[in-house]
């Protein structure tokens, strides 16, 4: 099936269809909603779809800087492989039902990654939200010590995104201000000490998708993640948040989400490439 380019007359149709499973598409419709179609940021998202008997069947997005996102029938895998064919694809992420073969059939799978891997993918309706007791509260990353809150950016980005030290210490510190600018991250404090990090790297009116929950080594263990990140639930419902998505990097992450309440829903691929690739001819 051939794919078209989207344009802005095609955008409700577009959303309407990323929208019947949005916990699959929050990159793509958070991006598209942040930056717009065809900007000029590196997150903004160009996009291709497909229709039969007018509706919308598959999206396929890739933003300007070369990230992947596909949301498809695997009938549209050789018209995306058709439309990618000149792009420098720097990564593919995704639900791993279909990014996954999506990388196979741009002969990408196997390429030299910085990150490839397939994580457990989860959902909460936030009435089923359940928040551990503890003194503890939650705070703006603003408040929190800049030094060691980048260094914490730093340490998740060597830990979990597998990036070098002197890659590490640029996004870490890249981060820092972007979180604080957007104010998409909290930090749990007891008696003036940083405990863990919590925040939302996909937003939308009603759904969240959580990302860089953070605590260090030698605080582990003792539930401070499952709560900071219950309490910036908590705060998000408040706003009229009802839906919460992420993907878990660890199994003492992923214990951490079940018990707040997460249910996991499927696989979700992170294929990031050490350096832009093109697909095999």
């Amino acid at each position: 099936m051939v794919m078209k380019r989207v344009v802005p007359s095609d955008l409700d149709d577009v959303r309407a269809f990323l929208r019947l499973q949005p916990n699959r598409a929050m990159f793509p419709l958070s991006n598209l909603h942040r930056f717009g179609l065809d900007g000029a940021a590196p997150y903004a998202v160009s996009m291709w779809m497909s229709k039969v008997a007018g509706q919308v069947t598959g999206v396929l997005s890739v933003t300007r800087s070369g990230t992947v996102m596909p949301n498809l029938p695997e009938a549209d895998l050789d018209s995306a492989r058709d439309i990618l064919r000149e792009t420098d694809i720097s990564g593919i992420i995704g639900p791993a039902d279909i990014a996954r073969p999506l990388a196979d059939r741009l002969g990408l799978s196997g390429r030299s990654a910085t990150l490839d891997r397939d994580e457990p993918h989860f959902t909460l309706d936030l009435k089923d939200l359940q928040c551990p007791d503890g003194p503890a509260t939650l705070h703006p990353l603003g408040t929190a010590d800049p030094e060691e809150m980048i260094r914490w950016r730093v340490a998740y980005c060597r830990e979990a995104l597998h990036m070098s030290p002197e890659q590490a210490q640029r996004q870490g510190e890249v981060d820092h201000d972007t979180y604080i600018a957007a104010d998409s991250h909290r930090v749990l404090m007891q008696g003036g000490k940083a405990l863990a990090m919590t925040g939302f790297n996909a937003s939308l009116p009603d759904i969240v998708q959580v990302g860089g929950v953070f605590t260090p080594p030698e605080l582990r263990g003792q539930g401070h993640a499952r709560r900071a990140l219950a309490l910036h639930l908590i705060e998000a419902r408040a706003r009229g948040v009802t839906e919460a998505t992420l993907f878990s990097a660890s199994d003492a992450a992923a214990g951490a989400y079940r018990g707040i309440g997460f249910r996991q829903i499927g696989l979700w691929t992170l294929l990031l490439f050490e350096t832009p690739q093109r697909i095999t001819p």
